[in-house]
C-alpha cells in the first residue's frame, strides 16, 4: 500500500507544462477539417457553446430501509436461481 501512496504523491506534485512548438486548435478548426459530412456535423453539434447552468451531479434520494431491504432480496433470489441453473446444467451434463 505504501509504494500506491508514494507513486500517487508523485503526480499531486507533477506541473503540466505546454510543449514548445505547440499549436492550439479550437473545435472549430477540428471539425472544418474532416472529410465525411457526417463526421464533421457531428462535430459541430456536439460542440459545447455555453457552460451548463446545472449542477454537476444530482444524486438521487437515500432509499428508504424497506425499499432497500426489497432491493437486496431480489437480488440475492436471481444470485440463487442462476447458482441452481448452473448445479443443474453440471449434474446433468457429467
Amino acid at each position: 500500500m505504501f509504494h500506491l501512496l508514494n507513486e500517487y504523491a508523485k503526480l499531486l506534485k507533477f506541473e503540466s507544462r505546454v510543449p514548445e512548438g505547440a499549436v492550439e486548435l479550437c473545435p472549430e478548426t477540428m471539425a472544418c477539417n474532416r472529410s465525411r459530412r457526417l463526421e464533421k456535423e457531428f462535430m459541430s453539434e456536439s460542440m459545447v457553446r455555453e457552460p451548463s447552468t446545472k449542477d454537476p451531479c444530482s444524486l438521487p434520494p437515500p432509499f428508504e430501509p424497506s425499499s432497500l431491504r426489497i432491493f437486496y432480496a431480489t437480488k440475492q433470489n436471481l444470485i440463487n436461481r442462476v447458482e441452481r441453473w448452473e448445479n443443474d446444467y453440471w449434474k446433468n451434463n457429467q
